[in-house]
């Protein structure tokens, strides 16, 4: 409807309340939308990356984790054992997944068209002791406004999941992309330092050359990575990769092989694909 409230305006700041959160749930969970408006249903029902999981699985598993943020009951099915499930996280979402299945692509997209609104309602007019109250997050115990923080993560890769699924490439940059990419380079410490053992006193340096650019100098002192400020005269090696491959390794949907042609090394060539393949960090 013309009158409608556009879901992607941008909040008025308030303090406590975490508007520039809140506004990059709504763009993506717009974009969502209208990605699934066109799909037909044999679209709806294509592989992903993600074992087992259709496009419709993709947003089925996101209406799952907003049902649950939202207070609503859980699903009562149980999808059984599935090969690609590991962890009591992984029952859950796939209990919410498996309980849409039967159900036509379109119809998914109406419930979350319906959930979608309704999360924006209760994110703009709670408080701040709604943002401030204790939740266990995937990253451990925080607050709302930490989870929803993370969500923004979660969500945005979903649908990229769902649009290399459709070949249907889109909102690789702006501000939902960079917050992702931006969460993802916190574990480069992890990867430079314990997973790819870069010695002491030594900088690598991992360049993503877009859409979302960056140039991250990560340094090993008294045995611990850390990012820094500045890139030294003596790297020992770069690794260097458009911001979609990295946000792929990072997130566990491909590995370094599948995407070798993707990304490139310059230096130590041992240490940099040592790096590249290390880069998983996802449960």
């Amino acid at each position: 409807m013309a009158n409608d409230p556009d879901p992607r305006a941008v909040t008025t700041s308030h303090p406590g309340i975490p508007t520039d959160t809140i506004d990059k749930l709504a763009r993506i969970w717009a974009s969502v939308s209208e990605l699934g408006a066109g799909l037909t249903e044999e679209e709806w029902k294509a592989p992903t990356e993600l074992p087992g999981w259709t496009v419709q699985d993709n947003l089925a598993h996101l209406i799952g984790t907003e049902r649950m943020l939202e207070g609503l009951p859980a699903t009562e099915h149980r999808s059984g054992a599935r090969e690609h499930v590991h962890n009591a996280i992984g029952a859950f979402n796939e209990n919410e997944v498996d309980a849409r299945r039967g159900s036509a692509g379109t119809e998914v997209l109406v419930e979350w068209d319906g959930l979608a609104a309704r999360r924006l309602a209760t994110l703009r007019s709670a408080g701040a002791d709604y943002f401030a109250a204790e939740a266990m997050t995937p990253t451990g115990p925080g607050t709302v406004a930490d989870f929803l923080h993370i969500r923004i993560l979660d969500c945005w890769a979903h649908e990229q999941d769902i649009r290399r699924a459709l070949g249907r490439p889109g909102h690789l940059d702006g501000p939902a992309a960079e917050h992702t990419i931006d969460r993802l380079i916190r574990t480069l410490p992890i990867v430079v330092g314990k997973r790819a053992g870069t010695p002491e006193g030594a900088t690598v340096v991992i360049e993503l050359t877009g859409p979302v650019h960056r140039v991250i100098p990560v340094t090993v002192a008294e045995g611990r990575a850390k990012i820094v400020a500045d890139v030294p005269a003596d790297v020992l090696a770069q690794v260097s990769m458009d911001s979609e491959t990295f946000m792929m390794l990072a997130t566990g949907r491909r590995t370094s092989g599948d995407l070798a042609e993707r990304w490139s090394v310059d230096g130590d060539q041992t240490l940099g694909n040592a790096i590249a393949s290390h880069l998983n960090m996802m449960i």
